[in-house]
C-alpha cells in the first residue's frame, strides 16, 4: 500500500533537514581545517624567522669572540712585549694625544691583559671538538672579568663552553641539545629578554594529529592563540636583532681601534730601539707617541672588559655607554689624523 502523501512529505522534509545538517557540518569541518592550517602557518613562519635570527646572532657572537682572540694574540701581545721594557714611565708631565695624564693603566691592568693574552692563546690553540664554538660565543658575550674567572681555573675553554651550555641565552644561540652546549628548538626553556621561548616552540603542530579538535569555534580559538604566540616569537626575533647589532658595533670598534693601534706599536718599537728604554730621556714627540699608544690600549681593554649581555639575555646599559664613549675616542683619533 502506498504511503500517505503526508508521511511522504514529512519523510522528505526530515531527510532534507538531515542533508542540510550534513552539508553544514562538512562546511564547518572544511573551514575549521583551513583555519587550523593557517594558524599553523602563522606559528611556523614566526618560528622559522626566529630560528634564522637565532643562528645569525650566535654567529655574530662567535665572530666577536674571534676578533677579541685575534687582537689579544697579536696587537695586545706585541704592545705588552715592548711597553713592559720601558722604564720610568710617567704620564703626569706629558701633554699626550688624549690627556693621558687622566688615564691610568696600572699594574693590575697589565696583569689582566697578560692573563687575557694567555687565555686567548689557549682558546685559539685548543679547539676541542664541540667546545670551541660555544667558548667563542661566550667570550663574545662576556667581559674580560668572566673570561679571567674561567682562565684562572686552568680550564678556560671547557669553563666558557660550560657557561655557554648552562646560560639559557647562550644555549639558545648555540643550537643543539643543552648537554652539548646549546638548546634544541623543541626542548627545554630558552630565556631571551625575559621571554620564555622554548615551550612556545613546542606548539608547532598544536592543531595537527587526530586528537586536534575540529570544531569551528575551537579552530578560531587556535588561530587567536597562534597570533598571540607569533607575537611572542617576533619579540624574541627583535631581541636577537638588537643583540646582533650591538655585537657588530663591538666588532667594528675593536677593528677600528686595532687599525690605529698597530702603527703606534711599530713607532714605539722604533723608539725603544733608537732611544733606549728610559722614558724620562725620550723626546717630547716620543713621549706623546708612547702615551697615545697606551691610550688606545686602555680603550681596547675597556671594550674587552664590557659585558654585552645579562644572564637573562638583555643588552647591558654598560655596553651601550661603551659604544658611545669608544666611538667618541675614535672620532678624536680621526680628527687629529693619527692613523
Amino acid at each position: 500500500m502506498p504511503l500517505p502523501l503526508l508521511f511522504i512529505g514529512i519523510a522528505a522534509a526530515t531527510g532534507g533537514v538531515g542533508v542540510g545538517k550534513t552539508i553544514k557540518a562538512g562546511v564547518d569541518t572544511y573551514n575549521a581545517n583551513d583555519i587550523n592550517k593557517k594558524a599553523n602557518q602563522i606559528v611556523e613562519e614566526s618560528t622559522n624567522y626566529l630560528n634564522n635570527q637565532r643562528m645569525a646572532c650566535g654567529d655574530s657572537l662567535k665572530q666577536l669572540g674571534s676578533e677579541k682572540v685575534f687582537i689579544l694574540n697579536n696587537s695586545i701581545k706585541e704592545f705588552l712585549d715592548t711597553f713592559t721594557k720601558i722604564k720610568n714611565v710617567d704620564f703626569r708631565e706629558t701633554e699626550g694625544l688624549l690627556e693621558l695624564s687622566k688615564i691610568k693603566l696600572d699594574e693590575q691592568d697589565f696583569v689582566e691583559l697578560k692573563q687575557l693574552v694567555n687565555f686567548a692563546v689557549s682558546l685559539a690553540g685548543g679547539s676541542v671538538a664541540g667546545t670551541a664554538g660555544g667558548a667563542l660565543a661566550a667570550f663574545g658575550a662576556y667581559g674580560a672579568a668572566q673570561a679571567l674567572a674561567c682562565a684562572s681555573t686552568g680550564t678556560a675553554i671547557a669553563s666558557l663552553s660550560g657557561a655557554a651550555a648552562t646560560n639559557a641565552t647562550l644555549a639558545f644561540f648555540g643550537g643543539g641539545s643543552l648537554a652539548a652546549g646549546g638548546l634544541g628548538m623543541a626542548g627545554g626553556t630558552a630565556v631571551l629578554g625575559g621571554l620564555v621561548a622554548g615551550p612556545a616552540l613546542l606548539v608547532m603542530g598544536f592543531v595537527a594529529g587526530a586528537a586536534a579538535k575540529k570544531s569551528l569555534e575551537q579552530a578560531k580559538t587556535n588561530r587567536l592563540e597562534a597570533v598571540q604566540l607569533a607575537e611572542q616569537l617576533d619579540t624574541a626575533s627583535k631581541q636577537c636583532e638588537a643583540i646582533r647589532r650591538r655585537t657588530y658595533m663591538f666588532h667594528n670598534l675593536l677593528a677600528r681601534l686595532d687599525s690605529y693601534f698597530l702603527p703606534f706599536i711599530y713607532k714605539m718599537e722604533d723608539i725603544v730601539k733608537t732611544e733606549g728604554d728610559d722614558y724620562s730621556k725620550y723626546s717630547e714627540d716620543s713621549k706623546k707617541c708612547i702615551s697615545s699608544c697606551v691610550s688606545i690600549a686602555v680603550s681596547i681593554k675597556t671594550v674587552l672588559d664590557t659585558q654585552i649581555l645579562t644572564d637573562d639575555g638583555l643588552l647591558t646599559d654598560e655596553s651601550s655607554n661603551t659604544v658611545v664613549s669608544t666611538q667618541e675616542f675614535i672620532d678624536r683619533l680621526a680628527i687629529l689624523g693619527t692613523k
